[in-house]
């Protein structure tokens, strides 16, 4: 292992899945159930590519080849990419949105909890300023899980249908990575067995107060984000993300 490739990968990890989220939630411009919730989805979504872009411009630095974070998000190609693979995963329906939201909520709220004791004072300070508005994001997700989970008849069965749908990806926000746990020894990163067991709890907790069955532990997907390999959904997303930046490279604003 090579520990400062580990670091750069693990902040590509943290921002591309930002990006990606954040993309996904501006899906909903023009098609939220109601104009309050396009509005909360819209602004969560760009506190999202906020965050993505300091933890990109760092990663940037660290790489020191001449790329910047405009660079690192519209410019690499798919296997290049280090998101989680749930993130990526189309909208679907509002419950699919919501639940993929907490989901990943839960996972980042824990993981920014972890990175704002860095010995990194670059990266423990990036942590705490994402941190006020992911707990708002988790407070938010949590609180639709539950009114669609214990809700009407249709929304519980709406959720009841999502669950499955997601829960496949999960794994890897539970995954003790080797390279993590190097990391978090050397003061650098969050405790990954320590988030694992927040977003258990978290889902637990949430689930049996929306009435919805919590599945058996999620196993690892066979496909390894870490690695690249990702869902056949990520392609379509970037190709329409990347379109005007690699049609027109030289144009500014």
């Amino acid at each position: 292992m090579n520990p400062a490739n580990d670091l750069i990968n693990h902040l590509l990890r943290l921002g591309d899945s930002a990006l990606i989220q954040g993309q996904r939630l501006c899906e909903w411009c023009g098609r939220a159930p109601a104009l309050e919730e396009e509005l909360a989805l819209m602004n969560v979504g760009l506190d999202l590519v906020g965050q993505a872009r300091n933890w990109l411009d760092y990663a940037a630095e660290l790489l020191a080849d001449g790329r910047d974070a405009d660079h690192l998000a519209f410019r690499r190609d798919e296997r290049a990419y280090r998101n989680l693979l749930l993130v990526e995963q189309p909208n679907g329906d509002f419950a699919v949105t919501l639940l993929k939201q907490f989901f990943y909520d839960a996972w980042h709220l824990e993981t920014l909890k972890g990175l704002s004791q860095s010995t990194d004072e670059r990266m423990a300070g990036i942590a705490a300023k994402a941190l006020k508005e992911v707990t708002y994001h988790l407070r938010r997700s949590s609180e639709w899980v539950e009114r669609l989970g214990d809700g009407t008849e249709e929304s519980h069965q709406r959720m009841l249908q999502a669950i499955p749908r997601l829960w496949r990806f999960t794994g890897e926000l539970i995954d003790q990575h080797a390279a993590e746990i190097e990391l978090h020894r050397a003061g650098l990163w969050a405790d990954p067995a320590q988030v694992a067991d927040a977003w258990r709890a978290s889902v637990e907790t949430l689930f049996a107060r929306a009435t919805l069955p919590v599945p058996e532990a999620p196993s690892h997907f066979y496909l390894d984000a870490r690695q690249g390999l990702h869902t056949e959904h990520l392609g379509p997303l970037l190709a329409q993300m990347q379109f005007l930046p690699r049609a027109y490279p030289d144009a500014v604003w």
